[in-house]
């Protein structure tokens, strides 16, 4: 029996809508064998309908993984909320081609534990940080020690590091590209 052998799901054997649970926690993490995420709780749902020959796989995650902070690196808590769907078709062999998984009919199951593996990890943003405040203090205020720091003497002031100063969605901007965004409004 396969470690993963519970997230197989029998196509073959369905008719009508069918609601799958899994509780995908740190065994399951631990069993997936990969660097992006090692521990979490996710709540997984997945909805199979049989729709003219082929199968639709609806995926609703739902709670946290623990992964570093890109800042500090201590573990943080992201939370996970995913909504995502394959589309299934029995065929003469395993493939993927386009937006569809063909699986072959003399098997006729789907093992879905990669699948939700990959949107977990799909649904991470780039960029992780604790809310502010939040980060190591310690590994913040080794941060501070060395952070390139900008001198009166070129114009500017000196840089400091506050951990509030890290807004999520604030990205900052090249000014000299700023032209460049109105250049279709010319044509």
């Amino acid at each position: 029996m396969s470690k993963f052998a519970q997230y197989n799901i029998p196509l073959k054997d369905m008719t009508g809508v069918n609601v799958l649970e899994y509780d995908l926690d740190d065994a399951y993490f631990k069993k997936i064998d990969s660097p992006e995420v090692q521990k979490g709780l996710v709540k997984a749902s997945v909805r199979v309908e049989e729709k003219s020959g082929a199968f639709e796989l609806q995926f609703l995650l739902d709670g946290y993984v623990n992964i570093p902070c890109d800042r500090c690196l201590s573990d943080m808590e992201q939370p996970i909320h995913c909504k995502d769907q394959l589309k299934v078709k029995l065929g003469d062999r395993f493939s993927e081609e386009n937006e569809i998984v063909i699986v072959p009919e003399s098997e006729g199951t789907i093992n879905v534990a990669w699948f939700l593996y990959e949107f977990i990890v799909l649904s991470i943003p780039v960029r992780h940080v604790h809310v502010p405040g939040g980060c190591n203090k310690t590994m913040t205020s080794k941060l501070k020690k060395h952070m390139v720091r900008q001198s009166d003497e070129d114009g500017g002031s000196d840089l400091e590091y506050d951990d509030d100063d890290y807004v999520a969605d604030e990205i900052p901007t090249d000014s000299g590209w700023d032209g460049l965004q109105n250049i279709s409004d010319n044509n």
